[in-house]
């Protein structure tokens, strides 16, 4: 009779020792997948040219089960707002019409009031500075977690998502780049508009000649030169 008990034990011991190795090694397996897929997010996003439409589809897809699945579509939503806040700027720092506002072929086309340029310096400042903000705001780890903390998962996949995932986002070189050019360009653009400006509270002092602008003024030529210099 005591070897039938021992019997049922140890067989209750062994299904049991199997479902935890089940459940162990599907989680290894889950938590192996979750790691690729990042890797592989983060080797296309730093490929020398970026396919942003597959950087899309890897973002809009889940491939993780259970609580991994949770993980994997919180950092997806973090990766997906951060990933489209910084095409958002990569966009307006490349604009070309940026390089031309100053150009003889706008003074003829926009001047002498420059309504268009005006506003859409107006609108490109606010809109890096909107953007500046959001990108600070990503980089920051109350911003990072607050795509996981509404999901109700155990301390383990939260410290998975904080520690393996997240990492020290606060410290980064690459964040005070993306700052700085975005300052660089808004000061220029602050520039442009003093240029602009000036035109236009003295249309009748200058004239376009050629390829050149000339003013009537020796005076207003040498402002318009530092202002000019000063970008």
């Amino acid at each position: 009779m005591k070897r039938k008990i021992l019997i049922v034990l140890l067989c209750i011991i062994l299904v049991a020792l199997a479902v935890i190795g089940y459940f162990v090694f599907t989680d290894m397996q889950q938590e192996s997948k979750l790691r690729t897929e990042l890797f592989e997010l983060y080797e296309l996003s730093n490929a020398e040219n970026i396919d942003i439409d597959e950087i899309n589809n890897r973002l809009d897809r889940i491939t993780t089960k259970g609580e991994y699945a949770k993980v994997e579509d919180a950092f997806k939503s973090y990766l997906r707002e951060n990933f489209n806040n910084s095409i958002q700027i990569a966009e307006i720092l490349n604009d070309n019409r940026i390089t031309t506002l100053l150009s003889v072929e706008n003074y003829k086309e926009d001047g002498k009031d420059f309504i268009e340029s005006k506003k859409y310096i107006t609108t490109t400042k606010a809109e890096l500075e909107n953007c500046k903000t959001k990108y600070k705001e990503f980089f920051t780890e109350e911003k990072a977690m607050s795509y996981i903390n509404n999901k109700e998962l155990d301390s383990y996949y939260i410290d998975l998502y904080k520690q393996k995932l997240i990492g020290d986002i606060e410290d980064g070189a690459e964040n005070n780049v993306v700052e700085s050019s975005i300052d660089e360009v808004i000061s220029i653009l602050n520039t442009t508009e003093k240029v602009l400006n000036f035109l236009s509270e003295n249309p009748n002092s200058w004239e376009i000649n050629g390829e050149n602008i000339v003013f009537n003024s020796e005076s207003l030529s040498a402002q318009y030169d530092e202002l000019i210099n000063s970008l």
